[in-house]
């Protein structure tokens, strides 16, 4: 990892249009600001609903950015649309949080991967050599080029789709909730798989989730979103261990521990800041209610 700037995120805003009462735009993100250096995970967490995958879509450009900027190794792209949109695509890609809607099931997996190689003007016999060696880097048999996405399991679907991402050799991989639908053993190895590809290709991943642990282990830094807002960000190990915002402290007791007497000390701690949150939000002058729901 690098002190450079690969991508920074500047007072974002974004709202959807035409979704709330009588038609009025919803707000999702509000003035949201992080930044992402060469060859780091930068991780974002935070409940269902917080907005952290609409970041991620509006980095992609695929929802609507309402204020602020994006700006990509020194280049404004919050509004790039059409072509250069498109060609962005070398440097950003994605990884989404399901294996097994996010491949085509009538392409083989040669077919999923030589599509981007081939539209990027690459010939069908170097695409194939390229393919071969992509599953290699994944770790999966040449052989499963000719196959279906359905004659694999979970974990080797997404090993599939972390190929897709490295075919355009990007600088910067969004990866949005992608070990959430695996088992805890297939999570770890998709984890060290993207951990090993970082360490020998120096890709940035913005690290999308729910799961504290998770973030822990694989992020650098973090940010915590709640009702599109940052409520607390810094280094992994101090957010996810020793946080100081109520709502990361909440989050935190909200992971299950194996011990059935810590699991119970840890829900009434989180039931105690729940109370004090409630009780703090019908102490507030109306003015600050409605700059708390915001």
């Amino acid at each position: 990892m690098t002190s450079e700037k690969l991508l920074s995120v500047e007072s974002l805003s974004v709202h959807y249009p035409g979704r709330g009462f009588r038609g009025r735009p919803v707000p999702v993100l509000a003035d949201v600001s992080l930044d992402i250096r060469r060859g780091e995970t930068y991780g974002l967490v935070g409940e269902s609903g917080s907005g952290k995958s609409t970041l991620g879509r509006a980095i992609l450009g695929l929802a609507p950015v309402s204020g602020g900027r994006i700006v990509f190794k020194g280049r404004e792209i919050s509004h790039v649309r059409g072509r250069a949109r498109r060609a962005l695509a070398v440097d950003i890609q994605a990884i989404f949080q399901d294996p097994y809607s996010s491949l085509n099931p009538s392409l083989t997996v040669a077919g999923t991967l030589t599509e981007p190689l081939i539209a990027a003007g690459m010939n069908r016999h170097d695409a194939r050599s390229k393919v071969i060696e992509l599953l290699e880097r994944v770790g999966l048999p040449a052989d499963a080029a000719d196959r279906l996405p359905r004659a694999f399991s979970g974990g080797q679907r997404q090993r599939i789709a972390i190929a897709r991402a490295l075919a355009m050799e990007p600088d910067l991989i969004i990866c949005d909730e992608p070990v959430s639908a695996l088992d805890l053993t297939t999570q770890a190895r998709v984890l060290d798989l993207l951990i090993e590809i970082q360490e020998r290709l120096g890709i940035s991943y913005l690290f999308i989730s729910h799961d504290l642990a998770v973030i822990r282990s694989i992020c650098h830094r973090v940010a915590v979103l709640y009702r599109g807002v940052i409520v607390e960000s810094g280094d992994s190990d101090q957010v996810t261990t020793n946080p100081t915002s109520d709502y990361t402290k909440r989050l935190h007791l909200a992971a299950p521990v194996p011990d059935p007497a810590a699991q119970a000390i840890r829900r009434q701690q989180r039931l105690e800041l729940l109370a004090q949150a409630a009780n703090s939000t019908l102490a507030a002058a109306p003015d600050e209610r409605i700059s708390n729901a915001k």
